[in-house]
């Protein structure tokens, strides 16, 4: 029987661009837009910066772009490093739905901008290799119930090398036996810990790991097309992924080829609506409902409850965030600024948020706590607010605007985009040909 490498490097060798389901195409190029708009926004902060410096350092010369930085290009790898960066530089990038620690966008759209650039590429080819990608990366993340993250790794850092790999594997042409080496070298290549929501400084780091995954991905495409060979076990095999990554309990090496070719993964692709860790979205997107519903403003409010799932206490109850990355990690403080701030505006989440006493003050008296008869999904919130007038208002949310279910329409992805790029007729201009990737002679941000 063929390993579970060999199935889905096959798959993603030989799927052509007209396998693809239109639906599917259609979100692979919103998720494509997105991830340009999140990284362009990302470009500007200073973790942003010390990675683009490195790429220049250690690897100018290339011909491809670090998105955000006009007229700087290196080769390949640290294109995708930085940009991988950028583009979860400020919790602005896509995830899946239902969530199972996988940022499609900043994991695959650097490797795969960096291969084509490099490669001279076209949309369509490109639109192919980001749904090959996707299809094999969410799998496998769906094969380990999220259950990395109970062990401290950081999930997104993990997966990310797998669908980087085989994204840019299908740019380079490989074939299926190169494409399943490629996906044994990723393995190797995983790596990201879970160490910054419990340190007091550090969270920096999460930024990087996406950009690590991308940076992989290139690696491990390259050395698979000269005949670099890793092993084809590595999923489900011994001392393999979900050997070593997962609880065995919680893993199911089934879901790796699942429905493969039938079901589409990318279909599952959701993006975010604030600046913070999707895991606030639902509690934040309940408030400002009740907020608009009943009129009332965060001096008006006296306390706030929000239940949830396990996660929420293990590893978002973060109630004295150091810097404004762990304090968009922390659902606390997302829901105390919600409060006092448009959450739509990704600019509310800024430093000067750490200092606002009102904001600190809500997010430190904050209730938290799990749902007794257990959530949905990891992602199910209640929110229940009590006003100092005595009045009691509460919402319960399954999913929030951005996912499967209740997507952003193009005009409302537009607005995102305008919102985090300049705004301007050079912005406009980019949009309408990302809309049209799938036709371009040439996937180019330029």
């Amino acid at each position: 029987m063929p390993t579970a490498s060999q199935v889905l490097g096959t798959f993603a060798a030989g799927l052509r661009f007209e396998d693809i389901p239109p639906a599917v195409v259609e979100r692979a190029k919103d998720c494509i837009i997105d991830t340009v708009a999140a990284a362009t926004f990302g470009a500007q902060f200073p973790w942003s910066r010390m990675v683009v410096d490195y790429a220049c350092r250690y690897g100018s010369g290339g011909p491809c772009s670090i998105i955000g930085s006009p007229g700087l290009h290196v080769h390949a790898p640290y294109a995708a490093l930085a940009n991988g960066v950028l583009a979860h530089a400020y919790e602005q990038d896509s995830v899946r739905d239902p969530g199972m620690g996988t940022h499609p966008g900043s994991a695959l759209l650097p490797a795969l901008l960096a291969a084509c650039e490099e490669s001279g590429a076209d949309g369509r080819s490109a639109v192919a290799a980001f749904v090959a990608g996707c299809e094999v990366m969410f799998r496998i993340a769906h094969a380990t119930h999220h259950s990395p993250e109970k062990l401290g790794f950081h999930s997104p850092g993990l997966t990310g090398t797998y669908g980087a790999a085989v994204a840019a594997g299908r740019v380079f042409a490989l074939d299926a036996r190169q494409l399943v080496n490629a996906i044994g070298i990723a393995g190797s290549l995983s790596s990201g810990l879970l160490a910054f929501t419990k340190s007091e400084h550090g969270a920096m780091i999460k930024r990087l790991h996406l950009g690590r995954a991308s940076e992989s991905g290139i690696l491990a495409a390259r050395l698979a097309l000269d005949g670099y060979t890793g092993p084809e076990t590595v999923l489900e095999g011994k001392f393999g992924f979900l050997d070593a990554y997962c609880n065995a309990a919680d893993c199911d090496p089934k879901l790796l080829t699942a429905e493969l070719g039938k079901t589409w993964e990318t279909s599952l692709i959701c993006m975010k609506r604030y600046a913070c860790h999707i895991n606030a979205h639902t509690p934040v997107q309940a408030l400002r409902e009740l907020m608009a519903e009943h009129a009332f403003q965060g001096a008006d409010v006296a306390h706030v409850r929000v239940e949830g799932s396990a996660r929420l206490l293990s590893h978002h109850n973060i109630t004295e965030p150091a810097d404004i990355m762990k304090a968009q990690y922390s659902v606390p403080f997302c829901v105390a600024l919600a409060l006092f701030r448009d959450p739509d505006d990704p600019r509310s989440f800024d430093a000067a948020a750490l200092d606002d006493p009102a904001i600190r003050a809500a997010c430190r008296e904050l209730e938290l706590r799990t749902f007794k008869e257990g959530a949905e999904s990891v992602r199910s919130s209640r929110v229940t607010v009590r006003l100092k007038d005595g009045r009691e208002f509460a919402r319960a949310r399954d999913t929030y605007k951005g996912t499967p279910r209740e997507p952003l329409s193009r005009a409302e992805l537009r607005r995102k985009f305008m919102l985090l790029t300049a705004g301007d007729a050079a912005a406009a201009q980019l949009f309408e040909r990302l809309e049209r990737i799938d036709t371009a002679p040439r996937f180019a941000l330029a």
